[in-house]
C-alpha cells in the first residue's frame, strides 16, 4: 500500500540558519492556527533555555495538512553538540528539507546533518533561506550546496533535487532566485511531488522503532516513532526487543495512543504504516527499541549515534555553602537524575566512578554539557563538576584524540590574532577564503584547543567574529597544549565581600564579585594575569582610627566585576579548582579550600 495522504520529512541545517522560523510559517499557512489566533514567534522552542538563547535542543515534531495531505515536520536541532538529536530522528522520515542560509552558505553542521541524510537514502530539497538578507550570495551559495553533495558522494537523484528561494521570516518560497513569491505554496507542492510516500503493508505483522522518548508524569514514558508494518491498535499486546540484543524481548501492551495534529497530542484508537504516533503504557522502553506483533518478533536495525567526545565529574556539594540553595542535594537525587537523562539523550553517557559521590558524565561538547548542568540547576539540584576533558581512544597501538572541523568567519584585521591562537592550539590550516571585507578561514584543531578559546576568540575579533566547529574524527595525540595562562585570585578567609577589601584586591586581577556577597576560603574571587594563584582578602574592614573621616569609603572606586555565566566557568577553571552549580549560585572554587593544605599539596608536586 502507498499512503498518498502522507508525507514524513524533517528540516535540518547549521545553527541560526531560519528552521524554526519557517515551521511556524508553515503552520500558519496550512490553517493550524486560528485567524485572530495570538502565536508566540518560534513557537517550537518551547523549552524555557530555547527560548532564552534562540537555539532548538530538543527535536520536535508538528504536523500541517495540505490539499488533503498530512505533512509529519521534525524540527532538528542545528548545534553541533546536539547532532545525536539528528541522527535518530532521521530513520523516521523519508525526506529532508536543507536549510542554507543565503549569505553564509554551507556550515560545520550543514555537512554533517547533510553526511547522515545521504547515507540513509534519503531524498533532499535544497532551500536557501533569508533571501531577502543584504548580503545575499543565491547562486553562489546554490553552487557550493551541490560542491557539498559531489563531496560527500550523493546519488544522481540527490544530485538533481530541487532548490527554492525562501524567506522563513516572511513566508514567502519561489522556484526562482529572481522571484520572491507570495507565500510558501511551491515549498508545499515540492514537499508533495518529491518526497516519497510512506509505502507498506498495513495486514502483515507490527513493526515500529522508537526514535525518541517524552515523559510525563501522569501517563509516564511516552515513546515516539514511525510504523514500519502492520498496523498498532489501543490496548495492543506486543514484544519489546532490539536489534543489538542488549535485553531479553519482553511482552507488554501498548495502553493509549497519540497522533500529532499541529502542537497537540490527539488520542486516536488506530494507526498504521508511515504513521508518526507517540504511545505511553510500557514502562522500561528506551530510543533504539522495536515494538513487534506477538508472533512475529523481528527487530529493525537502529542508526549508530556518535560516540561522546568530552568528559567531566559530577559529584556532590561539599562546600561550605552546601543545602543553602538546593533542593535535591543527595549523590542519589544526582544518579537518578543523571541515568534518567541517558534514556532521552543517546549521545549522553553516564558512569559510576569508585566514590558513590561522583559520576563521569561524556556528552558530545561543552554546550550539550552546559546545558544539562542549566536543566538540574533549574530543577532544583545542586552539585559540583571539575573541568572538561576530552576522551581519548587507542586505535591499532596509536593515542588518538577528538578532532574539530573549526570554520571562522573574521573581519580582515583579526586574521593575525586568530593564527596565533590556533597555533598555540595546534591548529591546522585548512582553507582560506575572502569574502570582503572579511575571511572565512577553516581550521582542523584538536577538541581540547578549543576548551576555553570561544571568549578569547570573540575578544581578539571585538565581537564580530563567526565561531562554528563540528567534530571531525580522531587523529594521532599532537602533543601538550597550556589549558591558561591566568592565576586565579582565592578568597582567604569567609566572610561577606566589602569594598576596601575588593578596592585592595582589583588591583592584582579581574574580579567576578562585587560588595555584600558570601565568600569562603578557598574560593576563586577572581582571576590575575600572572601565571601562580594569588590569595586574597576580600572580607578585609578598614580598621577605625579617630583620624577617620565620615566620607572615606566612599573615595573607594572599583572597577565593575566581571560576572560569569556557566559556559564562561567551564572554559576558566584549572585543573585543581571545580565549579559549585546551585539553583541561586554558580561559585568556581579549589579542590583543596584550605589555604595551607592546598599550599602543602602543590609543593609535594613541585618536588
Amino acid at each position: 500500500m502507498i499512503r498518498e495522504d502522507l508525507r514524513n520529512i524533517a528540516i535540518i541545517a547549521h545553527v541560526d540558519h531560519g528552521k524554526t522560523t519557517l515551521v511556524d510559517q508553515m503552520l500558519k499557512q496550512s490553517g493550524s492556527f486560528r485567524q485572530n489566533q495570538v502565536v508566540e514567534e518560534r513557537v517550537m522552542d518551547s523549552n524555557d533555555i530555547e527560548r532564552e538563547r534562540g537555539i532548538t535542543i530538543l527535536a520536535k515534531n508538528t504536523s500541517v495538512h495540505y490539499n488533503g495531505t498530512k505533512i509529519n515536520i521534525i524540527d532538528t536541532p542545528g548545534h553541533a553538540d546536539f547532532g545525536g538529536e539528528v541522527e535518530r530522528v532521521l530513520k523516521m522520515v523519508n525526506g529532508v528539507l536543507l536549510l542554507v542560509d543565503a549569505a553564509e552558505g554551507p556550515m560545520p553542521q550543514t555537512r554533517f546533518v547533510l553526511q547522515k541524510s545521504l547515507e540513509l537514502g534519503h531524498r533532499i530539497i535544497i532551500v536557501i533561506n533569508k533571501i531577502d538578507r543584504q548580503d545575499a550570495r543565491l547562486n553562489e551559495v546554490g553552487d557550493e550546496v551541490l560542491e557539498l553533495l559531489l563531496e560527500l558522494d550523493a546519488s544522481e537523484e540527490q544530485l538533481d533535487s530541487p532548490i527554492l528561494y525562501c524567506s522563513g521570516r516572511a513566508g514567502t518560497a519561489s522556484m526562482s532566485p529572481t522571484e520572491q513569491g507570495k507565500d510558501l505554496s511551491d515549498l508545499f507542492h515540492t514537499i508533495l511531488d518529491y518526497i516519497p510516500k510512506p509505502e507498506g503493508e498495513p495486514e502483515e505483522d507490527l513493526q515500529m522503532l522508537v526514535s525518541s522518548i517524552d515523559y510525563n508524569e501522569y501517563v509516564g514514558r511516552i515513546a515516539i516513532g514511525r510504523i514500519e508494518r502492520g498496523t498498532l491498535k489501543q490496548n495492543q499486546e506486543v514484544v519489546v526487543c532490539d536489534y543489538h540484543h542488549a535485553k531479553e524481548p519482553y511482552k507488554s501492551k501498548v495502553v493509549n495512543i497519540y497522533q500529532i495534529e499541529g502542537l497537540t497530542r490527539v488520542p486516536v484508537d488506530t494507526a498504521t504504516v508511515g504513521d508518526i504516533v507517540c504511545f505511553s503504557g510500557i514502562e522500561n522502553i528506551t530510543i533504539g527499541d522495536t515494538l513487534c506483533a506477538v508472533t512475529n518478533v523481528e527487530p529493525i536495525p537502529f542508526v549508530k549515534i556518535s560516540e561522546p567526545t568530552m568528559e567531566m565529574t559530577f559529584s556532590v556539594n561539599d562546600g561550605p555553602f552546601a543545602g543553602r540553595d538546593g533542593k535535591y542535594v543527595t549523590s542519589r537525587h544526582i544518579r537518578d537524575y543523571l541515568f534518567r537523562e541517558t534514556l532521552k539523550d543517546v549521545s549522553l553517557r553516564v558512569e559510576e566512578t569508585d566514590t558513590s559521590d561522583a559520576f563521569k558524565v561524556a556528552g558530545r561538547g561543552e554546550m550539550h554539557l552546559s546545558i544539562l548542568m542549566e536543566n538540574m540547576r533549574r530543577d532544583g539540584y545542586e552539585f559540583l563538576v571539575s573541568t572538561p576533558k576530552v576522551l581519548y581512544k587507542t586505535i591499532d597501538g596509536v593515542l588518538c584524540e577528538p578532532m574539530e572541523r573549526l570554520l571562522v568567519d573574521v573581519p580582515a584585521d583579526a586574521v593575525g590574532s586568530v593564527m596565533e591562537k590556533m597555533g598555540s592550539r595546534k591548529g591546522e590550516l585548512l582553507h582560506m577564503n575572502n569574502m570582503g571585507s572579511r575571511m572565512r578561514i577553516e581550521f582542523l584543531i584538536p577538541a581540547r584547543g578549543l576548551i576555553g578559546y570561544k571568549n578569547e576568540f570573540l575578544t581578539d575579533t571585538k565581537g564580530e567574529g563567526v565561531f562554528n566547529s563540528i567534530f571531525d574524527g580522531y587523529q594521532p595525540y599532537k602533543g601538550d597544549i597550556a589549558r591558561r595562562f591566568s592565576g586565579s585570585l582565592v578568597a582567604f578567609e569567609t566572610g561577606d565581600s566589602v569594598p576596601y577589601g575588593l578596592y585592595n584586591a582589583q588591583e592584582r586581577g579581574i574580579l567576578f564579585i562585587g560588595p555584600g556577597v558570601p565568600v569562603y576560603e578557598g574560593m576563586v574571587v577572581g582571576y590575575s594575569q600572572k601565571l601562580e594563584d594569588i590569595n586574597v582578602n576580600v572580607c578585609k574592614k578598614k580598621h577605625i582610627t579617630n583620624m577617620r573621616s565620615s566620607g572615606a569609603d566612599e573615595a573607594l572606586r572599583l572597577v565593575p566585576h566581571k560576572e560569569l555565566s556557566l559556559e564562561q566557568a567551564i572554559e576558566f577553571i584549572a585543573e585543581d579548582e571545580l565549579i559549585e552549580i546551585t539553583p541561586k549560585n554558580i561559585r568556581i572554587r579549589k579542590r583543596i579550600l584550605d589555604n595551607g593544605l592546598r599550599q602543602k599539596a602543590r609543593n609535594r608536586k613541585d618536588s
